[in-house]
């Protein structure tokens, strides 16, 4: 599976071939660095370990001698990947935005923006009650509950809580141009998390199963 690691820098709008202006995502994709190689013989799956943006301190001693080993600078980031067995990647390689040459659609992953504690109407779209004839129920949630039996709330009633930062995967996003010159890599369309949010993009399953 082709995959890669990389940051949100924001939005933009560009004219494709048919001249038809496009809303795209720009994002700094790599490069990144194989950090570890996992083989199914030895460790039960077919993975490599990718490590992304360099850190100059902050790295504790057991990464440090991770990243030693490895042959790579110290990083900030480091998620897993699966890959065929018959890829041949070793520790050290770097992996550069290019590798997503040809291919058409990415499934991209990301932590949505934090909004804190909300209440129903903006966490889950309720309506609102009236605001008029001495109505005290303009934005609560109203009747949670049953009567005397079951007597209880059920696990998973939409009620007031944590808004956003949540790990969000977009399926199947049009891949609008790869520039490998300057690691960057344009998506048609929004992807999750602010801007500077780690994303990681992997080929589409959409792609594979054909």
């Amino acid at each position: 599976m082709k995959s890669i690691l990389g940051r949100k820098q924001g939005t933009t709008q560009l004219f494709n071939e048919k001249g038809e202006l496009c809303h795209v995502t720009v994002i700094s994709a790599g490069p990144c660095y194989v950090t570890q190689v996992k083989t199914r013989e030895r460790d039960g799956r077919a993975t490599l370990q990718l490590g992304f943006a360099e850190r100059k301190k902050g790295t504790n001693k057991a990464h440090k001698g991770h990243f030693k080993k490895a042959g790579t600078p110290d990083l900030r980031f480091l998620r897993e990947f699966a890959v065929n067995d018959g890829e041949a990647r070793k520790p050290g390689d770097v992996v550069k935005v290019d590798v997503l040459n040809g291919v058409g659609l990415v499934d991209v992953t990301g932590t949505t923006k934090g909004r804190g504690f909300a209440g129903c109407v903006r966490r889950h779209g309720f309506n609102r009650g009236p605001v008029t004839h001495g109505s005290k129920n303009i934005r609560e949630p109203g009747s949670a509950g049953q009567k005397t039996f079951p007597a209880r709330v059920f696990p998973g009633k939409r009620m007031p809580g944590q808004l956003g930062n949540q790990q969000r995967t977009i399926r199947s996003i049009s891949v609008f141009r790869v520039d490998p010159e300057r690691d960057l890599l344009l998506l048609r369309g929004a992807v999750p998390g602010p801007i500077g949010g780690l994303l990681v993009i992997r080929q589409a399953i959409k792609e594979l199963n054909k």
